[in-house]
């Protein structure tokens, strides 16, 4: 058995092997220009397992090292650099390291995602970006209108009757405003044009998905947040309880105990942003869709007693729970 660590650069990586009793048989530098060269470096040990850290192209990696004779190991960056540090770093020393971790078994591995389930999240993520872009788009117009006293909605300048409206107020505009509104329309109009095409696409996807079908079954949530939760959950088991996924979403506050005190600060920065994201705006779309249920009428007691703010953290919470139980059960929603 072979132990290899990679340095992952985005020009370079940093390669170092290891025997089975620790001792230094390659190491080398291999350019990223080139994806197939690790692949060549690292063919004559076998059987082999693989450690990188986690960064912005570690599946190129992985799909150039996957055989049956390659074990690849995605090391998780944070916690890594909570077990081991050295005062010297460098390259080497780095990818070195990474390699007497994995022969160690000291590891903290992350979840290195399916391609398939990869291709899911880079659609249902194109389609927040687009969207994200288009309201952009929409402030910049808000910003020259109110500029001028104008006082149209946000959401009223995306419908075609907010741009009808528009041009009985051209009068009212200085001749560059009127062209940075004119461009940014131009900009709005290819956008949704883009994301009509990127909801049929969801939807398709979220018929042929058994788990992303499965969260539909829960009132408010539709095909993107089905799709981007079943996606970024995938596979449910690596979460070893709902409070686990609870945790992974940033929905618990920290929580400081030290000499009899304890305190609850704020909900962690370090978490999935994008779980917790679905969670807190599929509140919402629940409470609309379904005022009578249990956990609208928890919601509405907790905006009572603690504001709509945090009530929709806590709601997000229990929505988490009901999600892990059904993911795991295999079960719909049931009220």
């Amino acid at each position: 058995m072979y132990f290899a660590g990679i340095d992952a650069h985005a020009q370079y990586l940093q390669v170092a092997v290891l025997d089975k009793v620790g001792a230094v048989v390659a190491e080398g530098r291999v350019e990223s220009k080139e994806p197939e060269a690790i692949a060549r470096f690292l063919a004559p040990y076998r059987p082999l397992r693989v450690v990188v850290e986690t960064c912005a192209f570690w599946p190129w990696i992985r799909d150039q090292l996957e055989s049956e004779q390659v074990e690849f190991y995605l090391a998780h960056a944070r916690e890594l650099r909570a077990i081991a540090s050295r005062p010297q770093k460098n390259d080497a020393v780095d990818a070195s390291l990474l390699a007497r971790m994995l022969r160690a078994d000291l590891i903290p591995r992350a979840q290195a995602r399916a391609s398939t389930a990869l291709e899911t999240l880079r659609l249902v993520r194109h389609y927040a970006w687009l969207t994200r872009y288009r309201t952009m788009f929409a402030n910049r117009i808000h910003g020259q209108l109110f500029q001028n006293g104008i006082h149209l909605g946000r959401e009223v300048l995306l419908t075609r009757a907010g741009r009808e409206k528009l041009t009985t107020l051209q009068s009212r505009l200085a001749p560059e405003q009127q062209r940075l509104i004119r461009t940014h329309y131009v900009m709005i109009v290819r956008v949704n044009e883009m994301l009509r095409g990127l909801r049929k696409r969801i939807r398709r996807a979220a018929r042929e998905s058994a788990r992303a079908s499965l969260l539909q079954s829960i009132p408010g949530i539709g095909p993107y947040w089905g799709l981007l939760l079943s996606a970024e959950l995938d596979p449910i088991e690596r979460f070893r309880s709902a409070d686990h996924l609870v945790s992974y979403a940033g929905l618990a506050p920290v929580t400081r105990a030290s000499g009899g005190h304890v305190r609850h600060g704020p909900v962690p920065a370090a978490a999935n942003r994008w779980v917790r994201g679905a969670f807190v705006a599929a509140v919402m779309s629940h409470v609309r869709h379904a005022p009578t249920s249990r956990l609208t009428r928890f919601y509405e007691s907790q905006k009572t007693r603690i504001g709509w703010k945090k009530a929709r953290v806590a709601t997000a919470r229990k929505l988490a729970r009901i999600t892990y139980s059904i993911l795991r059960s295999q079960r719909p929603w049931q009220g």
